[in-house]
């Protein structure tokens, strides 16, 4: 059977050997959406337009419940030689914080047991030597301005909303170096 392109450049193929044999499936799905999908020219400069060397030397630890997350936010920071550490839990995030302080902690809001707003009011208590001052980032699925709101209150910095855009990743990062 034919191969067919869909709207969002997958492709699904189905085969069958013999009419009496199960059919076989196979679908392909883009892990990121490129640029050029996006449509985006103002999005498409974000990185190009940056020094991005200094993010070789970059250590950031990320913190999200969901695996998928923590992978793609790895492999996009990857891409760019970042030293990245991830962990699940905001008390996983506490306890790599006491054994050495990264440039910049990238953090879900949405966690069960203790959320970012809660891992982030910790984070802050602590002194500036313990990593009470490291640049944050908040990953929410919640993107409305009271939650922007909540997570500057809360000790963030910078907050993004899921789905995370590589590019707009990389510049808040930028941007949130460049701060401190």
């Amino acid at each position: 059977m034919p191969t067919v392109d869909m709207i969002h450049r997958q492709k699904v193929k189905a085969e069958s050997l013999a009419e009496e044999l199960n059919p076989t499936f196979t679908i392909h799905l883009p892990l990121l959406i490129a640029n050029e999908q996006i449509g985006n020219q103002e999005n498409e400069s974000l990185v190009d337009e940056l020094d991005t060397s200094f993010l070789k030397e970059t250590k950031i630890l990320v913190v999200d419940d969901e695996p998928d997350i923590r992978d793609l936010v790895t492999f996009i920071l990857q891409e760019y030689d970042v030293d990245v550490t991830t962990v699940t839990s905001a008390q996983e995030a506490l306890k790599a914080l006491s054994e050495s302080i990264p440039d910049v902690l990238i953090s879900d809001i949405g966690m069960p047991k203790t959320d970012g707003y809660m891992l982030m009011r910790e984070v802050r208590k602590r002194s500036p030597q313990a990593g009470g001052c490291v640049p944050a980032i908040a990953l929410t699925a919640y993107a409305g301005e009271i939650n922007q709101q909540q997570a500057l209150a809360a000790g963030f910095q910078m907050h993004i909303a899921k789905p995370i855009e590589p590019d707009a990743l990389i510049k808040a990062i930028a941007d949130l170096i460049n701060l401190s």
